[in-house]
């Protein structure tokens, strides 16, 4: 019997804020006058996991997989996607113990949101509520986020591997 081998993710992603898109978060679409521009469906928060998860198993990042320069994921749900990523995690044989996320933005107010991204983003990663930290938070103004032209997202995660 091995012991088990504990990894650790970190994942960012930014997106610009456009009017005419809808502003999906953590899975949940908040209501707000702009979105965020990307080629899927722009969740910067659920990139943000996706990237943490694929550094913590070695295997690159979502830009690998779902780059877009692919007409296939031209809107696609980042849920979806997250399904996939956790899909690769499990058949090399890694299970997500707990994720921590922080959004960025200095709007739209974000916590009234914020526990149904927790439980949306425990679902994905079919974990316990109480694994999944998900906070949002300002810059005071300052930055791109600041100045409203975009939000970023910083995620950290705990994977093990038994091998």
């Amino acid at each position: 019997m091995h012991a088990a081998d504990i990894r650790v993710g970190i994942g960012y992603d930014v997106h610009r804020l456009v009017p005419g898109r809808k502003l999906v978060l953590g899975g949940v679409e908040v209501p707000f006058e702009k979105g965020l521009l990307g080629h899927s469906d722009a969740d910067v928060a659920l990139h943000a996991v996706m990237d943490a998860l694929l550094g913590a198993a070695g295997l690159g990042d979502i830009g690998t997989f779902f780059p877009d320069s692919d007409v296939s994921f031209q809107g696609a749900d980042s849920g979806e996607l997250l399904a996939r990523v956790v899909h690769m995690l499990r058949g090399q044989k890694m299970r997500v113990c707990n994720v921590d996320l922080v959004i960025v933005a200095q709007e739209p107010r974000l916590a009234p949101w914020v526990p149904t991204m927790q439980r949306n983003i425990a679902q994905m990663l079919q974990l316990p509520v109480g694994r999944v930290g998900v906070k949002a938070t300002t810059t005071e103004g300052l930055g791109f986020e600041g100045r409203g032209e975009g939000m970023s997202a910083k995620a950290v995660v705990l994977v093990e591997s038994k091998e």
